[in-house]
């Protein structure tokens, strides 16, 4: 895509959010000046609130059901998998266990040291060697 044709792009996404926003703006005034016949002006600002982010939660719900990632069985997740899992379950555990783990750490900065030691180490024993000869 050479670099022209890629502004032009950028500037029709741009004309497309700019009509969308102006398209919720109409909307919420014209819900306002409806609503407020009713209700007054107060419960007319609190009907156009709870409309909008009732349609903010309807599409933030449609585009991550779109994003969820494929489901694995636990011998597939390995052990990231199976504390990502944990912490879906009981979340209550894991931020415990998450603080707990800091100020363990905190406390002793020679095991923050040992840690990055050893996965620095264990990259570098992982790393194929490279022929610099030519």
């Amino acid at each position: 895509m050479n670099f022209k044709r890629a502004l032009t792009l950028l500037a029709a996404v741009a004309a497309i959010a700019a009509a969308a926003v102006v398209c919720v703006v109409a909307a919420s005034f014209a819900l306002y000046a409806f609503a407020k016949l009713y209700v007054g002006a107060a419960g007319a600002a609190a009907i156009v609130a709870g409309v909008f982010a009732l349609f903010a939660l309807i599409v933030a719900f449609a585009i991550t059901r779109k994003a969820r990632p494929r489901l694995q069985t636990p011998e597939q997740a390995g052990m990231a998998g199976r504390l990502i899992e944990l912490a879906r379950e009981r979340p209550i555990v894991a931020a415990g266990a998450t603080v707990g783990a800091a100020i363990l750490l905190a406390r002793n900065p020679k095991i923050v040291t040992t840690i990055l030691s050893a996965a620095i180490a264990g990259r570098a024993a992982s790393a194929k060697p490279t022929d610099r000869r030519r």
